[in-house]
């Protein structure tokens, strides 16, 4: 089965932070996801954000995150950010976009 990929509206931000070489990595795990969407790790809850749902995924040598969810319903992975790995900013901003 082939999954919809679909981007929540600020990750276009997220890609100004990174370099192209970076982008291009990104790239290729969405090309994964649309095939393979249980590849990344499952998250839960991360200190006090609430991820339930919610995978994530490495790229780079684990220099950045790709944190989304699979909507079986709708046959669709929803990437909600893809960030540095920084502390806990990516899961912040995670549980910031879902709670929108």
């Amino acid at each position: 089965m082939h999954y919809e990929l679909v981007l929540h509206p600020k990750v276009k931000k997220d890609f100004k932070k990174l370099s192209k070489a970076q982008i291009e990595l990104v790239f290729k795990q969405f090309k994964k996801l649309e095939i393979s969407p249980e590849l990344g790790d499952l998250l839960g809850n991360k200190s006090t954000y609430y991820l339930e749902g919610c995978r994530k995924l490495y790229v780079d040598k684990k220099k950045i995150r790709i944190v989304y969810r699979i909507v079986e319903t709708e046959i669709i992975v929803e990437v909600i950010v893809v960030g540095k790995r920084d502390d806990m900013a990516v899961y912040k901003e995670a549980n910031s976009r879902i709670n929108d």
